[in-house]
């Protein structure tokens, strides 16, 4: 019996696979040739683990960590990463010098954060990633003001406190790899880059491509990718281009035991608002999940769950912190495990499906997963 299928006696577990973890990074970097690849651990690694996850992707070859905000890149530093690491997202007054003297690399979409930058150097001077907006319109410079933030990096460049270590952009619809939107922006990009040359600038890593670009847009790997949802075996694509046809191996297993089995007869109402009542006499399984650990409660009477090798359906409304199944006349017991998503090669269900049930994506069923439900990572690698 394997790690994963090793029975548990907790409530619930998200069961993390870190050789899956390190083979996906694997393909993705096969895929990009001489580009560096970045392995995106924001939002706790899409609810994966930071620390656990960033360690398995430097072992399988990410030259760099990429992190939404700073306190993930602290967390990162804290537990002894010192490889390089990116960090995008910060507001004015956050502790800058902080993550200047940790070697962080950081973006800049405006004048003011180059100034910012700039006043919280000490000792060394900041690396900066001047962030262009190709047609997302969410950060980054606009074209018309991308050579104001230029000079404003050129003078803190000459003063001696920031370093530009890159330039980049974030692709708005490569998960429609047919789009035109993604020629746009990519011709969007070439220009600031030609730009900021035309101003003597040495633009260093030039990144664009995120899972999407990576897997189906080599026009976008430039001098570095930076895929995420892809890093943990799930497809960008969804169900268009499944992760099996992609060489993705899900990494993540959500599991719990049956609080309790019981018997109603046909009418009984469940749940709040009685939205499912049983067709006829019935056995339901209580989940101890709900939408207080992340289920997401738009997949009431409908989510799948796998009960001792079969489907099975989550009926009524999922409430905070439980929800039901219906097992139909099958025999089953307190204790007995529910898998309610995982690769789907056993035939359980899949975050896609959780996703439709809940018509969302993929990435939203992983990473809302919250803190009452322990990650146990397993290593199918070693």
């Amino acid at each position: 019996m394997s790690e994963l299928e090793a029975p548990s006696k907790v409530r619930a577990e998200a069961v993390v696979d870190l050789g899956a973890i390190r083979h996906n990074v694997a393909t993705l970097r096969a895929r990009v040739g001489s580009a560096q690849l970045m392995t995106v651990v924001k939002a706790d690694a899409y609810g994966h683990g930071i620390v656990p996850v960033a360690r398995a992707a430097r072992e399988a070859g990410a030259d760099w960590i990429g992190t939404a905000v700073l306190d993930e890149a602290f967390t990162l530093r804290d537990a002894g990463h010192t490889g390089p690491i990116f960090c995008w997202l910060t507001t004015p007054g956050e502790p800058l010098e902080r993550a200047i003297a940790s070697g962080i690399d950081l973006s800049a979409s405006a004048p003011w954060e180059i100034a910012e930058l700039a006043a919280g150097v000490d000792d060394r001077p900041a690396r900066v990633h001047l962030k262009i907006d190709t047609g997302m319109s969410r950060g980054g410079a606009v074209p018309e003001e991308w050579p104001a933030l230029i000079r404003a990096a050129l003078a803190e460049v000459k003063a001696g406190r920031i370093e530009i270590a890159g330039i980049w952009s974030h692709l708005a619809s490569s998960d429609e790899p047919k789009s035109p939107a993604n020629e746009a922006q990519v011709a969007t990009f070439v220009s600031a880059v030609d730009v900021a040359e035309s101003f003597g600038i040495d633009p260093g890593l030039r990144h664009l491509a995120n899972s999407g670009g990576t897997l189906a847009l080599p026009e976008t790997h430039f001098d570095l990718v930076r895929p995420g949802i892809a890093t943990y075996g799930l497809s960008p694509f969804g169900h268009a281009l499944p992760s099996a046809e992609l060489g993705l191996r899900p990494a993540m297993t959500l599991r719990a035991r049956f609080a309790m089995v019981k018997r109603v007869p046909t009418g009984a109402g469940v749940s709040y608002g009685l939205t499912w009542t049983a067709p006829k006499p019935s056995t339901l399984g209580l989940v101890p999940l709900g939408y207080g650990d992340g289920l997401p409660r738009h997949a009431s009477n409908g989510a799948p769950v796998q009960v001792a090798g079969r489907r099975r359906t989550i009926v009524g409304r999922i409430c905070m912190d439980q929800c039901m199944v219906n097992l139909d006349d099958d025999q089953a017991e307190a204790g007995d495990e529910v898998v309610l998503f995982g690769p789907g090669t056993e035939g359980e269900p899949t975050a896609d499906d959780w996703a439709d049930a809940a018509g969302t994506i993929n990435y939203e069923i992983v990473t809302r997963l919250g803190a009452r439900i322990p990650r146990r990572y397993v290593d199918s690698g070693r």
